[in-house]
């Protein structure tokens, strides 16, 4: 099985975390929470997502369908 890099990028300042699996070139979609984006090509793969407001994540797990 081939493996496959992921990129995590966190800004605090923000509070905003993406994590991308594939480098290729896409735009942020949204989801069903208005925290999370996801990142898709132009045939709707999903290359990553992105998480708003990542600190209130403190008291329970965001679940979210990419």
């Amino acid at each position: 099985m081939a493996k496959r890099k992921v990129k995590i990028w966190f800004d605090r300042e923000a509070d905003y975390l993406e994590v991308l699996f594939d480098d290729r070139e896409g735009f942020f979609r949204e989801t069903k929470s208005d925290q999370v984006m996801e990142k898709v090509d132009a045939q709707g793969n999903v290359l990553g997502f992105s998480v708003l407001k990542v600190s209130a994540l403190t008291k329970s797990p965001l679940e979210v369908t990419l």
